[in-house]
């Protein structure tokens, strides 16, 4: 990755030399930040994706867990926040070449997505779960939930009973069948789950055998998945306002 053009200027003299060199430090500064910042929500995101075992944790175990994610995501809101700053320090002082603001702002972006405080839209695929025995409870709506993440989700959200919830990376569905909460909301059936991703291996994610769809069907329910060139996902995570924490210099 480089940090855009003006590299024919660098033999130049006097102060336009000057501004450009000063130009291609904060590009390279930005970009950085954003290397860092996409490591580490790829890292969250493969932790989080993970079940194995928390089944099994004491309560206190899982509050931890709990807390932990909770932590991670309000520290990659700081970062999206001093990226936010420094992009718009970048156009303030005329100082970052085209190529470097460009990049700057296209990861911002995807990293607004994946924790939910943007709408998004793209392909990927709309999984409709009807209920009418309500014997769909928390624990297969969570499967559902993992097997979009892990085939590569970018984007989701749960629906039901006039409610939409943006899945984050600390979301947590609990609840008995007919009675499930999302994230502190109250979902009623029909459930819809609404994924951006590629079409095809989200849904086959959800179809392998003994997979969501199966379990689905065994507890006295049915699903539909439809594949869609152009999905929305427009519910929103609440914003979280720091209460201790303030942008470091």
């Amino acid at each position: 990755m480089t940090a855009g053009g003006g590299r024919h200027g660098w033999r130049a003299r006097g102060p336009d030399a000057q501004g450009r060199r000063r130009g291609a430090v904060f590009g390279v500064l930005a970009l950085s930040l954003l290397c860092v910042l996409g490591i580490g929500l790829a890292t969250q995101v493969r932790e989080t994706s993970t079940t194995d075992g928390l089944e099994n944790s004491r309560p206190e175990d899982l509050l931890v867990v709990l807390d932990t994610l909770t932590r991670r995501e309000a520290s990659i809101r700081d970062e999206i926040g001093t990226l936010q700053a420094t992009l718009a320090t970048l156009r303030e002082s005329g100082s970052g070449s085209e190529a470097a603001v460009a990049e700057a702002q296209e990861r911002l972006s995807a990293l607004s997505i994946q924790v939910g405080t943007v709408a998004a839209q793209g392909p990927g695929v709309t999984v409709v779960i009807e209920d009418p025995n309500s014997g769909v409870g928390s624990e297969v709506l969570l499967d559902a939930m993992q097997e979009l993440r892990a085939a590569g989700a970018e984007a989701l959200q749960l629906q039901g009973g006039g409610n939409a919830v943006r899945i984050g990376v600390d979301s947590w569905i609990a609840g008995s069948a007919g009675r499930v909460v999302v994230d502190g909301r109250e979902l009623r059936a029909p459930y819809t789950f609404t994924a951006i991703g590629d079409p095809p291996t989200l849904a086959s994610a959800l179809n392998i055998p003994g997979g969501v769809v199966d379990t689905v069907t065994r507890n006295g329910a049915t699903s539909n998945i439809a594949q869609s060139d152009q999905v929305t996902v427009s519910a929103l995570r609440d914003p979280r306002p720091r209460q201790y924490a303030q942008p470091g210099n």
